[in-house]
């Protein structure tokens, strides 16, 4: 395989298999994507949603497929990082199964509080846990989900406890937050966006390194003394093993091209979504980051899979 191997692909359509159901996060963002590398590579590129628990079933698809270009996977940390920390045997390894193409963006996660909650601050919030030890809870989209995880990273290093109430995902455990049925959540911006105008709910901190754009009032926890925070929920794109540099290189460019398209950039924000599109190198040394970031933040909640 040599430049030939990029010259003529793709040609004819590609898969690009999301372990989730349609609708949440990835499905959307794939969905852009695959719209934009339609038309800038002249081939349709279809998106196939293969929902499992944890993902594995498109993880398998995915690293046991001929490895040409023409089936993709769509993940996130919990298949990348997440996964080899919560499964004692796990079916696939992320990193010698897989070639990563692009990042395709971000998705910030902010420490949210329902408007009952009688804490304005971060500052507020910790003395209230610390005064009302295991009294007060909080939501998450489910055990091992990168919330839990952020929250039990928090409480392990700001020494508080509270109580975790899981819920089947983002789809149950925002409307619980809005509710009261829970005080606090971890959760990207957009779901809030409403209730937070209304005053419902109280924005407190971001796990970003830096301010995030989508709300540059709110602190970082970086800002507030508590580091390592930074669990923060990857989008990508990743090929079988094996694929040729060439084929994964090209993918590489027309992906960051489509994430950097104006008009993607615009809807990847309403998503609460930051665009980032980078090299297979780039990504291939986030994983392998992130594979020893989670696993101390699984080790942390004692959560396991098996």
């Amino acid at each position: 395989f040599g430049q030939d191997a990029s010259a003529n692909f793709p040609g004819r359509p590609v898969k690009l298999i999301v372990p989730y159901a349609p609708g949440g996060l990835p499905d959307t963002m794939a969905r852009i994507v695959a719209q934009r590398l339609s038309e800038s590579l002249g081939q349709q590129f279809v998106v196939d949603n293969r929902p499992s628990a944890g993902g594995l079933i498109a993880c398998e698809m995915v690293a046991s497929a001929v490895p040409d270009g023409y089936t993709l996977l769509v993940a996130d940390v919990g298949q990348t990082a997440i996964n080899p920390a919560l499964y004692r045997k796990l079916s696939y390894n992320p990193v010698s199964d897989f070639a990563p193409v692009s990042l395709m963006g971000t998705s910030p996660l902010f420490l949210v509080a329902h408007a009952s909650v009688p804490a304005s601050s971060f500052s507020e919030l910790m003395a209230l846990l610390k005064s009302k030890s295991g009294q007060i809870n909080y939501g998450s989209a489910g055990i091992g989900s990168v919330h839990h995880l952020t929250m039990e990273m928090l409480k392990a290093q700001a020494l508080v406890n509270v109580i975790h109430v899981p819920y089947k995902g983002s789809g149950q455990s925002v409307p619980a937050l809005v509710g009261g049925q829970v005080s606090l959540l971890f959760t990207a911006l957009p779901a809030m966006a409403a209730h937070i105008k209304a005053g419902s709910v109280k924005v407190l901190a971001v796990n970003t390194l830096e301010r995030s754009p989508q709300e540059p009032n709110v602190p970082t926890f970086t800002e507030l003394g508590i580091p390592d925070m930074d669990l923060i929920p990857e989008i990508g794109i990743l090929a079988p093993a094996g694929t040729p540099g060439p084929i994964v290189n090209k993918l590489s460019a027309e992906i960051a091209k489509a994430v950097r398209n104006p008009d993607t950039v615009q809807r990847f924000r309403t998503l609460g979504i930051d665009p980032v599109g980078n090299s297979p190198e780039a990504y291939a040394a986030l994983i392998r980051a992130d594979i020893g970031k989670y696993a101390k933040a699984v080790r942390l909640s004692g959560a396991t899979a098996d």
